[in-house]
């Protein structure tokens, strides 16, 4: 679980690290800019999948602890 969530960061910021190369260098090619905005989408469809499919563990932790009192 922490693994996924490195990852996805690791990928939003790589792939904002590319696009704001692309935007300080003038002449920075038009495939650095595509694959940048690339991993930066695909960091954020990663991150928002895994917080759709977590965002109930909480609420499956406090129901065990009412459980076990």
């Amino acid at each position: 679980m922490k693994n996924t969530q490195l990852i996805n960061t690791i990928l939003i910021v790589l792939g904002g690290g590319l696009l704001l190369y692309a935007i300080a260098v003038e002449n920075a090619s038009q495939y650095i800019k595509i694959t940048g905005l690339v991993i930066i989408m695909f960091g954020l469809f990663r991150a928002t999948n895994f917080w759709v499919v977590t965002k109930d563990d909480h609420k499956e932790d406090n129901e065990n602890k009412e459980d076990k009192q």
